[in-house]
C-alpha cells in the first residue's frame, strides 16, 4: 500500500509543499507515496493583492497544475485532526462529513485577520484578508456612488498603519475618485496607535511612507485607537469622532485554528514551533509550513513572518523534508537569511528595501516596477508543466 501525505491548504505554503514534495520523489524515482492536497479551492488566492481592485480576479487555478505533477486534490474544508488516529475530518463539496487518513501531515492552513473584541468591528467593518471581504469591500465601495453626497459617504477609516493598512490606505484615494468622480472631496484616514506616520516600519521607510501619503491623500490620525464602530463612522480613544461610510480593520493576523487541535507548543499567534526542518516539535509524522509555522529564518533570532515570501520558501522545505523523511535521505534545514520588503505606495510608487532594518534600495517608480513585477508574475504559480514546475519548487532556489 502507498504511503500517504496529507497537506491540509493550498495557498503559498500549502501548494509548494505538494510540489516540492512530489519533486524529490521524481528525483529518487520513488513512486509508492501519494501527495494529497486537501483545500476548499483548486486555486491560489493571491491575498498580498487583495488591497487592489478588482479581487474577484486575484485567484489563480491550480488543479490542472497538481494532474500535471500527479498531486491528488481534495475539495474539501479540514475540521478535524486526530493526530494519534491519524486521521482528518473534512466537509466535502457536497456538505458531507468525510475523513482521510494520513502517513505524514503537513498543516499548511494560513492565517486569518484577527478580529477585535471591538464594538461594531463585526457588523459595520470591512476587511480585505480573504477574497471574498476583499470581494465585498469592492461592491460596497461601488454603491457609494448611489448615495447622496456627504462627507461620510466620501470618507474612509482604515484601521492600522501596519503593512496592509498602509498599501489599502494609499491605494484607497485612486479607487474612490474612479468610483464617485475625479472632483470628489475624498478622505482616506489611517487610524494608528503609533506616534509617527509609518512609526512601526522604521525610520528610513517612514520618511518614504509620509512623502506617499502626502502625495496619494491620505492622512494619519496618530496616538489613537478605534473604540467602536457603527454605520456611519468611528469612536477614537482620544474622544474624537470620525464620519465615514467605510471602515476598514487591517490589525494584524493569527494563525488558523486547526494549530490547537495539535499537541505542541505555540507561539502569541498560534503558529506551532517547529524545528529546523519543519517538523512540529514532539510530533514525529506532522509537519506546519507557511503562516501556521514558527519557524527560525536565520541563526541571529529572526523568525519566518507571516508573508508570502517566507510561505514560498517554508512550503518547498517542508514538502522536499517530509519526503525526505520518507526516502530516509537527509533533509535540507530551512534557512532564509535574506529579508526584504516592498511596500506598495499607490500613484507615489512603492519602496523597495532590505534587510530586518529595512535599509531603502529603490523608491517610487523603480519601487513600483518592482512591485508590479512581484504581485503579476513572482508569486504566481508555475505553469502546468511538469518538468517546469518541480523544478521551480527546488528548497535551495532563493525566494527574495
Amino acid at each position: 500500500m502507498k504511503q500517504h501525505i496529507l497537506v491540509i491548504g493550498a495557498g503559498f505554503g500549502g501548494m509548494w509543499t505538494a510540489l516540492s514534495a512530489t519533486r524529490l520523489f521524481d528525483i529518487h524515482g520513488h513512486n509508492d507515496v501519494e501527495v494529497t492536497v486537501l483545500a476548499p479551492q483548486a486555486e491560489l488566492r493571491v491575498r498580498p493583492r487583495f488591497y487592489e481592485p478588482n479581487a474577484h480576479q486575484l485567484a489563480a487555478p491550480i488543479g490542472e497544475l497538481f494532474d500535471a505533477v500527479g498531486v491528488k486534490f481534495i475539495k474539501g474544508a479540514a475540521e478535524t485532526i486526530d493526530v494519534v488516529q491519524k486521521r482528518v475530518g473534512y466537509i466535502d463539496a457536497s456538505g458531507a462529513k468525510q475523513v482521510c487518513s494520513y502517513d505524514k501531515l503537513v498543516l499548511a492552513t494560513g492565517s486569518r485577520l484577527a478580529i477585535p473584541a471591538t464594538a461594531g468591528v463585526v457588523e459595520h467593518a470591512f476587511d480585505v484578508d480573504q477574497i471574498e471581504e476583499a470581494v465585498r469591500l469592492e461592491n460596497h465601495l461601488k454603491s457609494l456612488a448611489s448615495l447622496p453626497e456627504s462627507k461620510a459617504r466620501n470618507t474612509v477609516v482604515v484601521a492600522g498603519g501596519g503593512f496592509t493598512g498602509i498599501e489599502t490606505a494609499t491605494e484607497m484615494t485612486a479607487r474612490l475618485r474612479a468610483i464617485l468622480g475625479d472632483q470628489a472631496d475624498v478622505e482616506v484616514i489611517i487610524v494608528d496607535r503609533g506616534e509617527k506616520i509609518g512609526g512601526s516600519m522604521g525610520a528610513e521607510i517612514a520618511r518614504s511612507i509620509e512623502e506617499a501619503s502626502v502625495e496619494t491623500g491620505v492622512e494619519w490620525h496618530l496616538k489613537a485607537s478605534v473604540l467602536s464602530v457603527d454605520a456611519n463612522g468611528v469612536n477614537l480613544s482620544d474622544g474624537q469622532r470620525i464620519d465615514a461610510k467605510t471602515v476598514v480593520w487591517t490589525t494584524g493576523v493569527r494563525a488558523s485554528s486547526l494549530t490547537e487541535q495539535i499537541p505542541a507548543e505555540r507561539d502569541h499567534l498560534g503558529r506551532l514551533h517547529v524545528d529546523s526542518h519543519l517538523k512540529v516539535i514532539g510530533q514525529d509524522d506532522i509537519y506546519a509550513t507557511g503562516d501556521v509555522a514558527y519557524a527560525a529564518s536565520d541563526d541571529i533570532g529572526n523568525y519566518a513572518l507571516m508573508t508570502c515570501q517566507h510561505a514560498i520558501s517554508l512550503g518547498r522545505h517542508a514538502g522536499n523534508n517530509v519526503a525526505a523523511h520518507i526516502l530516509g535521505v537527509d533533509p535540507t534545514p530551512y534557512s532564509q537569511p535574506k529579508y526584504v520588503t516592498c511596500l506598495d505606495l499607490g500613484s507615489w510608487g512603492a519602496v523597495y528595501t532590505e534587510g530586518w532594518d529595512r535599509q531603502v534600495k529603490l523608491v517610487k517608480q523603480e519601487g513600483k516596477n518592482l512591485k508590479t513585477q512581484i504581485n503579476t508574475v513572482w508569486i504566481y504559480p508555475p505553469a502546468a508543466d511538469r518538468a517546469a514546475a518541480l523544478a521551480a519548487a527546488d528548497p535551495m532556489i532563493p525566494v527574495a
